[in-house]
């Protein structure tokens, strides 16, 4: 586009400076210089025709041919001066009238030729005769009429007037009258022939020069020079207007010129410096790739550096405000940050940035309007700032900026678009920093869970061991307390072991409750109804000094899941409220529905977009540190001796399995709130299955491919999948089904995999079948997580886990999950 406008422009520049430069070449002036060279010439011509015409008259000329080259030279000079200003009609009609005084000049030179032919021959004969008589006769009568006539000739040809004429005839009269000898009759009467003939060729020729000089050839001449040389004048002049015009044209062309120079120079420059900026970046970013997690700030803050030398900043600073937020400052040394600086940048920027590209480019703070944002800038201390900005998806703005304390930045708009670059690129590794720190977690999550599976199985295994031996004790001790005395010291002593007693079997209940598997029916539950039944509960177990107050959403609100469990988590979490306020303070429970519109981050999980119970329970104790709410939930961590810290593990493991989440907020000496989310439905818009609190999930005849490599146990699933409403497909062999799925993919609505060898090995033939199908979905049946990285459940794709051996509860609500795809991704272990 750039090309076309310089052609566009160029071309009118071009034409105009080719018409000045033909203009001033002045072409008529020189046609006008030619012709006037040639008119002296001319000039020069007629005058040495004159001059030649003289000498022939006196006798001095041999011949005529000077004579006939002058008349061709007139007459060539006359063709090219008609040549050389036939462009101009005036100077034509001039040069005609002079054409034409030449023509009649031509014709008297004719005739003097002739005339001065017969004269000079008449002036030879008249000489030759006039001195023979003369010599004959010096003594005879007529000597003195010859010699008179001899006179009067002489002076004829010197004046050829009328008396001069008329002497000559009266001489010739004379000397005719002579009586001469018979042997001088030849030549006197050849001497009166010529003398008469002289008679009349002089006066004759005489008048064809005085003609010739009469001609107006001289004013003709005069009148086609000046003409020719106003022509010339006004020529030159004009041609002199064209030149200023040109030199004016060329000046300014050459000011274009050196302009075009400069920005071209420039533009180097820019490019240079362009090159240099991106050079820069395209380091950062490869040195993000291999950084290490601990080594990210340090990265970050060295690459600020960078970019600020290189835009001349003495401040440079990232602010992301993508989950988690995340600040990075540099600055030169000896110069430090306002206290609202550069937390107040982003909300600034939201006011300052372009609209079109997200760059902000202030050279001089101080020329900005009087307001808020000038007063902001000020305060801060910049004459500059620079940077660029994007809007995340929550409304976050993520910043990249510079700021110059002393003077202005170097940076241009050009390059403050390539900063966008830099800011991809901090974005994108300090994004590849959280998700390795999310993997880190996830793996330490897939630990716990692995510890807890073992906790549970553990537990399962000697809980019976540990009721026996506490029932004996306890029992034994019953009986030794029926056969002593009231208020005796054995008594004491009794009570004692049957209160610790007591003490191990609520220990063990909790163990038992936390480790064993959950496998109770989930059905739709009245939140209402429920939190009632435990407020119930709770007031008749709460301490006197304990204000509970209940505070309901204001519409109905159903969470499928177990009571039981969620009845559970508000217990736990209300016991540990009361142990937290030292049984005496106030105990909020409070219930409201929220409208995710994007995915939430809480302090102990993530909610997903959608409808969301926010279950809190609120207390006015003593509150916790930072370091304490990291790990309340680790199972027996607790800071109270009596203490055994399973229950607030056993409420985030049932809101997990839940698909929830929990948020906690507290601070020491002012409190402690503990939020459960959990995904819900209002009442109004529940399904008629809600009614039926006790119907599990029923298929409408889809078809499933089971697979169990246990031909009893295969028998067993399909009679169950059967009885849930689905038509199953048994495999024994893993082999033979999945060459069946290859051949017909869409035959099958889901797959499930019942496999008893490991849960590698069965995770596997699942990748398998959606290698061949991949929307198809996959429930797997395993008895322990142990063998399954977190890797491998980030990239297996959508699937259910669910525990073996299969229950009816379990795989109704997977199989509903996988083919509503409502469930959630990568391995969520269902309990």
């Amino acid at each position: 586009m750039k090309t076309v406008i310089a052609v566009t422009a160029a071309l009118p520049a071009l034409v105009l400076l080719t018409w000045l430069s033909l203009s001033a070449v002045n072409s008529d002036a020189e046609g006008l210089n030619r012709a006037l060279g040639v008119l002296d010439q001319l000039d020069m011509a007629e005058s040495a025709l004159t001059r030649d015409m003289l000498s022939a008259r006196a006798g001095l000329l041999r011949d005529y041919d000077p004579l006939v080259h002058g008349v061709k030279v007139i007459d060539e000079s006359l063709a090219q001066l008609h040549s050389d200003v036939a462009n101009d009609a005036d100077i034509t009609a001039e040069v005609d009238r002079l054409a034409a005084a030449m023509r009649q000049q031509e014709e008297l030179v004719e005739r003097f030729k002739s005339d001065n032919a017969l004269l000079q021959n008449s002036f030879a004969y008249f000489g030759l005769f006039s001195g023979r008589l003369s010599s004959w006769s010096r003594n005879e009568p007529m000597a003195p009429a010859i010699g008179s006539l001899t006179t009067a000739m002489l002076r004829l040809t010197l004046d050829t007037s009328p008396a001069m004429a008329q002497d000559v005839e009266d001489r010739l009269n004379d000397l005719a009258a002579q009586q001469f000898p018979p042997s001088d009759t030849d030549s006197v009467q050849g001497l009166l022939a010529h003398g008469r003939l002289l008679h009349d060729l002089l006066p004759a020729t005489d008048a064809s020069l005085k003609a010739l000089r009469a001609l107006p050839l001289k004013q003709s001449q005069k009148a086609v020079r000046t003409l020719m040389r106003d022509r010339r004048a006004a020529s030159m002049a004009k041609a002199g207007h064209f030149q200023l015009l040109l030199y004016a044209a060329s000046l300014l062309l050459l000011a274009a010129l050196l302009h075009f120079g400069w920005r071209l120079r420039a533009r180097m420059r820019d490019l240079q410096r362009r090159a240099a900026l991106e050079g820069v970046i395209a380091g950062i970013s490869t040195r993000f790739i291999n950084v290490r997690s601990h080594e990210i700030g340090a990265r970050v803050e060295e690459a600020l550096g960078e970019l600020a030398a290189h835009v001349g900043a003495d401040r440079a600073y990232l602010l992301l405000a993508r989950k988690p937020e995340q600040s990075h400052l540099w600055s030169r040394d000896g110069v430090g940050y306002s206290p609202d600086w550069p937390r107040r940048a982003p909300e600034l920027s939201a006011r300052l940035r372009s609209a079109r590209d997200g760059i902000i480019h202030i050279p001089h703070c101080d020329r900005l309007a009087a307001g808020a944002d000038r007063d902001i800038l000020a305060a801060a201390g910049l004459h500059s700032w620079a940077g660029v900005c994007t809007i995340v998806g929550d409304g976050g703005i993520d910043l990249l900026g510079f700021d110059a304390l002393r003077g202005p930045l170097n940076a241009r708009i050009a390059e403050l678009g390539l900063l966008r670059m830099a800011l991809d690129a901090f974005a994108n590794a300090l994004a590849r920093n959280s998700l390795e720190q999310e993997r880190t977690r996830l793996e330490a999550r897939l630990q716990q869970a692995r510890r807890m599976e073992t906790v549970g199985a553990l537990a399962s295994g000697i809980a019976h061991n540990f009721n026996n031996i506490l029932g004996a004790i306890l029992g034994h001790a019953e009986m030794a307390e029926e056969q002593v005395a009231a208020r005796r010291r054995p008594d004491r002593h009794l009570l004692a072991i049957r209160t610790a007693g007591m003490r191990a079997r609520d220990l063990v209940d909790q163990i038992l409750s936390f480790g064993r598997r959950r496998d109770g029916h989930r059905r739709p539950v009245n939140v209402d109804a429920l939190l009632a039944e435990t407020a119930s509960m709770l007031r008749a177990s709460l301490p006197k000094q304990i204000e509970l107050v209940i505070r309901r959403a204001a519409d109905p609100v159903i969470v499928h899941g177990e009571p039981e469990q969620l009845q559970q988590v508000i217990l736990n979490l209300c016991n540990n409220a009361v142990q937290a306020m030292n049984d005496e303070g106030r105990l909020i429970v409070e219930t409201e529905i929220h409208e995710l519109t994007a995915k939430m981050v809480h302090s102990h999980g993530t909610s997903a977009p959608g409808l969301h119970l926010r279950l809190a329970v609120r207390d006015s104790g003593h509150g916790m540190e930072e370091a304490t709410r990291e790990r309340i939930f680790e199972p027996f961590f607790t800071t109270r001796s009596a203490g055994n810290g399973l229950g607030l593990a056993t409420v985030q493991e049932i809101v997990r399995d839940h698909d929830g989440s929990m948020n906690v907020w507290s601070a020491p000496g002012v409190g402690s709130r503990f939020e459960a989310w959990l995904p819900c439905i209002a009442a109004t818009a529940a399904p008629d299955r809600i009614a039926s609190s006790g119907t599990l999930p029923l298929g409408r005849g889809e078809t499933l491919m089971l697979i169990d490599d246990d031909s009893v146990r295969l028998m067993r699933g399909e009679e169950m999948l059967a009885a849930l409403g689905y038509e199953p497909v048994g495999f024994v062999s893993p082999s033979e089904a999945l060459a069946a799925c290859r051949k017909t993919p869409e035959r099958f609505d889901a797959v499930v995999v019942s496999h008893a060898g490991s849960a590698r090995s069965a995770l596997d033939l699942a990748m398998a079948l959606r290698a061949a199908a991949p929307d198809l979905p996959v429930v797997i049946a395993t008895a322990s997580v142990n063998e399954v990285d977190a890797d491998t459940l980030a990239v297996a794709g959508r699937f259910e886990i669910v525990r073996s051996p299969l229950s009816s509860a379990q795989v109704a609500e997977a199989l509903k999950r996988a083919l509503t795809n409502d469930g959630n991704f990568a391995g969520l272990l269902r309990a």
